[in-house]
């Protein structure tokens, strides 16, 4: 488990969950919290309840899209999204992720929380702006904590991937870096997101550096492994 060193408020509480402390087996093995990935639902179910009793509640699970559609616990009619919020206390917000960046928001009153999934598709569609925005607090009072994902020496994308960002903030092409395959590029999605709540008004931006590719002990990766399991990153208010 990972425990977000930022300077949050004392009645937001979060975490980040690693792989390991669950019963699944190889290839999920073994806190595998997806219940989309083939592994055996009884070996979710039960990973799952290990992870409750340390939440004040069953978490507000999305089925996540890839998309920059954010939901309010509470008020969703439909939980395709891939950010999710709260404004009251013991509800929890999760994203689950295996590469992708989970992101959890929280402002300095500690009256909003959030959670979004990053992968670069909602990252460039905007997810983190949208995120954000649906906080209504005004984005210079928000902190924000950029859980595990890929690291920059492992996230291989195309041309499409960095015109996509750099088409939105010429200063985004810092964050790749040319390979000798034509057409390839190394990218750094941590600086991306920093990039895109920077120009969303959010400066106060903690975590980042981990990466799930090169981490095989503590990460699930989908670029590494194929079937794999998810971690979960969640974020709630006491």
């Amino acid at each position: 488990m990972i425990l977000p060193d930022w300077p949050a408020p004392a009645r937001v509480k979060c975490l980040m969950t690693t792989r390991a402390g669950g019963v699944s087996q190889a290839p999920w093995g073994s806190l595998n919290l997806g219940d989309h990935v083939g592994d055996d639902p009884a070996h979710v179910a039960a990973n799952r309840a290990r992870l409750r009793r340390q939440l004040p509640a069953e978490p507000g699970w999305l089925r996540q899209v890839h998309s920059a559609r954010v939901v309010e616990l509470g008020r969703e009619t439909d939980r395709e999204a891939d950010a999710v919020l709260t404004r009251q206390p013991a509800q929890v917000c999760a994203v689950l992720t295996a590469d992708c960046l989970p992101v959890l928001l929280c402002d300095r009153a500690g009256s909003v929380v959030a959670a979004a999934h990053a992968g670069w598709r909602g990252l460039a569609d905007g997810v983190l702006e949208a995120t954000v925005a649906a906080m209504q607090v005004p984005p210079e009072g928000i902190l924000a904590w950029m859980g595990a994902a890929i690291g920059a020496q492992a996230f291989e994308v195309g041309d499409e991937v960095r015109q996509a960002f750099v088409a939105q903030h010429a200063e985004a092409s810092v964050a790749f870096v040319l390979q000798p395959t034509p057409g390839k590029w190394l990218a750094d999605i941590y600086q991306l997101a920093r990039i895109r709540l920077k120009h969303a008004g959010v400066q106060a931006i903690y975590g980042g550096g981990r990466c799930t590719f090169n981490e095989a002990d503590s990460f699930y990766s989908y670029r590494r492994d194929g079937v794999t399991g998810r971690m979960a990153a969640l974020i709630w208010l006491e």
